[in-house]
């Protein structure tokens, strides 16, 4: 075992906590706020589909990760700039598309070519409605 060993995992350690701590929830809630419900960290795979005009683009329709859930919203991590300002959001649940429309009430870049889009969820969208979103899935 090399002697720098300890060092090195001790090196690693105090990175990773320091990333942790300065990530952490309930620091987080005190410097931004409480909120008026909570989130849920959940990552999954969703589609999200431009709405224009009260109609869904499938041809600008993307894959997006969600980050966080509430009941009136989610977060999504999206690759790309994307200047949305309503959205269909497919999610797969028990086997089975759920659509949710959705308004948009931010988008901050992360770093690294990726944004958070911040989504306030104000419906289900069904496909008897937009019946494009029979053709797509995720």
């Amino acid at each position: 075992m090399s002697l720098f060993t300890k060092d090195r995992t001790r090196a690693v350690q105090s990175f990773l906590l320091k990333v942790v701590n300065n990530n952490c929830r309930e620091l987080q809630t005190l410097m931004d706020g409480s909120r008026t419900e909570s989130r849920v960290p959940m990552v999954r795979v969703v589609l999200v589909v431009p709405l224009v005009g009260n109609q869904p683009v499938m041809a600008q329709a993307f894959t997006a990760i969600t980050k966080e859930l509430s009941t009136t919203g989610m977060s999504l991590i999206m690759t790309d700039f994307f200047a949305l300002d309503e959205v269909i959001v497919g999610v797969r649940w028990e086997g089975d598309m759920t659509y949710l429309r959705a308004t948009a009430k931010h988008l901050n870049p992360m770093g690294g070519g990726f944004y958070q889009l911040g989504l306030h969820v104000t419906s289900l969208a069904h496909p008897s409605d937009y019946p494009q979103l029979d053709t797509v899935d995720v």
